[in-house]
Protein backbone atom coordinates (compact mmCIF):
# COMPACT_ATOMS: atom_id res chain seq x y z
CA UNK A 1 0.00 0.00 0.00
CA UNK A 2 1.22 3.33 -0.89
CA UNK A 3 0.70 7.13 -0.30
CA UNK A 4 0.58 9.46 -3.91
CA UNK A 5 0.00 13.13 -3.33
CA UNK A 6 -0.18 15.40 -5.89
CA UNK A 7 -0.33 19.28 -6.12
CA UNK A 8 -0.67 22.11 -8.43
CA UNK A 9 1.50 25.60 -7.89
CA UNK A 10 0.08 28.65 -9.43
CA UNK A 11 3.17 30.40 -8.90
CA UNK A 12 5.89 31.74 -10.95
CA UNK A 13 9.72 30.87 -10.75
CA UNK A 14 9.81 34.93 -10.00
CA UNK A 15 7.52 33.85 -7.10
CA UNK A 16 10.14 31.88 -6.04
CA UNK A 17 12.92 33.11 -6.50
CA UNK A 18 11.85 36.10 -4.03
CA UNK A 19 11.62 33.61 -1.39
CA UNK A 20 14.79 32.14 -1.82
CA UNK A 21 13.28 29.18 -3.03
CA UNK A 22 15.21 29.37 -6.77
CA UNK A 23 18.77 29.68 -7.51
CA UNK A 24 19.71 33.60 -8.17
CA UNK A 25 22.88 33.61 -9.91
CA UNK A 26 25.38 31.53 -11.79
CA UNK A 27 28.78 31.36 -9.99
CA UNK A 28 32.02 31.58 -11.04
CA UNK A 29 35.14 30.54 -9.04
CA UNK A 30 38.21 31.76 -10.67
CA UNK A 31 41.82 30.22 -10.34
CA UNK A 32 42.49 32.52 -7.14
CA UNK A 33 39.19 31.53 -5.38
CA UNK A 34 37.38 34.43 -6.00
CA UNK A 35 33.57 34.36 -6.15
CA UNK A 36 31.89 36.17 -9.30
CA UNK A 37 28.38 36.10 -9.54
CA UNK A 38 25.85 36.64 -12.89
CA UNK A 39 22.01 37.20 -11.76
CA UNK A 40 21.90 37.86 -15.27
CA UNK A 41 22.12 35.49 -18.62
CA UNK A 42 25.65 35.69 -19.60
CA UNK A 43 27.67 33.14 -22.01
CA UNK A 44 30.74 31.56 -21.47
CA UNK A 45 32.66 33.21 -24.22
CA UNK A 46 31.56 36.78 -22.17
CA UNK A 47 33.32 35.21 -18.86
CA UNK A 48 36.36 34.02 -21.09
CA UNK A 49 36.86 37.33 -22.77
CA UNK A 50 38.43 38.67 -19.50
CA UNK A 51 40.31 34.96 -18.82
CA UNK A 52 41.93 34.58 -22.03
CA UNK A 53 44.37 31.56 -20.78
CA UNK A 54 41.16 29.82 -19.13
CA UNK A 55 38.41 27.51 -20.01
CA UNK A 56 35.36 26.96 -17.78
CA UNK A 57 33.56 23.82 -16.85
CA UNK A 58 30.61 23.39 -14.85
CA UNK A 59 30.74 21.45 -11.55
CA UNK A 60 28.50 18.95 -12.44
CA UNK A 61 30.47 17.50 -14.85
CA UNK A 62 34.05 16.94 -13.42
CA UNK A 63 34.90 13.33 -12.39
CA UNK A 64 37.71 11.93 -11.04
CA UNK A 65 40.20 10.55 -13.17
CA UNK A 66 38.57 12.27 -16.46
CA UNK A 67 39.47 15.62 -18.15
CA UNK A 68 36.87 18.68 -17.11
CA UNK A 69 35.21 19.16 -20.12
CA UNK A 70 34.84 22.65 -21.76
CA UNK A 71 31.35 24.52 -20.72
CA UNK A 72 30.50 25.50 -24.75
CA UNK A 73 31.34 28.82 -25.52
CA UNK A 74 28.13 29.92 -27.12
CA UNK A 75 26.01 28.16 -23.90
CA UNK A 76 24.63 30.65 -21.46
CA UNK A 77 25.58 29.90 -18.08
CA UNK A 78 22.49 28.34 -15.52
CA UNK A 79 21.08 30.41 -12.72
CA UNK A 80 21.98 27.98 -9.52
CA UNK A 81 24.86 26.05 -11.26
CA UNK A 82 28.69 26.96 -10.01
CA UNK A 83 31.81 27.06 -13.00
CA UNK A 84 35.35 26.84 -12.50
CA UNK A 85 37.63 28.74 -14.73
CA UNK A 86 40.32 25.72 -15.32
CA UNK A 87 43.46 27.27 -17.14
CA UNK A 88 43.73 25.50 -20.32
CA UNK A 89 47.06 24.14 -19.61
CA UNK A 90 45.04 21.62 -18.04
CA UNK A 91 42.55 20.77 -20.00
CA UNK A 92 44.14 17.42 -21.35
CA UNK A 93 44.98 16.56 -17.75
CA UNK A 94 42.91 14.08 -16.34
CA UNK A 95 40.92 15.67 -12.54
CA UNK A 96 42.35 13.66 -9.47
CA UNK A 97 41.00 13.29 -6.14
CA UNK A 98 43.18 15.86 -4.58
CA UNK A 99 42.00 18.18 -7.54
CA UNK A 100 38.60 18.02 -6.72
CA UNK A 101 39.13 18.57 -2.85
CA UNK A 102 40.98 21.56 -3.67
CA UNK A 103 38.32 22.83 -6.04
CA UNK A 104 35.54 22.26 -3.23
CA UNK A 105 37.75 23.86 -0.50
CA UNK A 106 38.00 26.86 -2.49
CA UNK A 107 34.47 27.21 -3.87
CA UNK A 108 33.17 26.53 -0.11
CA UNK A 109 35.38 29.04 1.29
CA UNK A 110 34.55 31.77 -1.96
CA UNK A 111 30.84 31.06 -1.01
CA UNK A 112 31.48 31.19 3.14
CA UNK A 113 32.99 35.03 2.01
CA UNK A 114 30.30 36.04 -0.29
CA UNK A 115 27.30 35.01 2.26
CA UNK A 116 29.50 36.93 5.16
CA UNK A 117 32.13 39.38 3.52
CA UNK A 118 33.68 39.86 7.35
CA UNK A 119 34.64 36.49 6.80
CA UNK A 120 36.98 36.80 3.61
CA UNK A 121 39.74 37.81 6.08
CA UNK A 122 39.78 35.43 8.81
CA UNK A 123 40.94 32.31 7.38
CA UNK A 124 43.22 30.90 5.01
CA UNK A 125 43.02 27.05 4.15
CA UNK A 126 46.23 25.30 3.03
CA UNK A 127 46.60 21.19 2.43
CA UNK A 128 49.69 19.52 1.97
CA UNK A 129 50.25 16.42 1.74
CA UNK A 130 52.88 14.10 3.38
CA UNK A 131 53.46 10.41 2.81
CA UNK A 132 50.35 8.77 4.19
CA UNK A 133 48.46 12.12 5.23
CA UNK A 134 47.09 15.21 3.95
CA UNK A 135 47.28 17.74 6.55
CA UNK A 136 44.64 20.67 6.74
CA UNK A 137 46.20 24.10 8.23
CA UNK A 138 43.76 26.61 8.71
CA UNK A 139 45.60 30.10 9.80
Amino acid sequence: MGICVSSHSTRTPEDEQQQGRWPSSAKVVDLEGRLEEFRQPVTAEEVLSRHPNCYLCSSDSMLINSNAPQFPKGHALQLGQIYFLMPLSKSLTPLSLEDLCHLAIKTSTALAAASHPFLHRCKTLTISSHENYKNIVTS
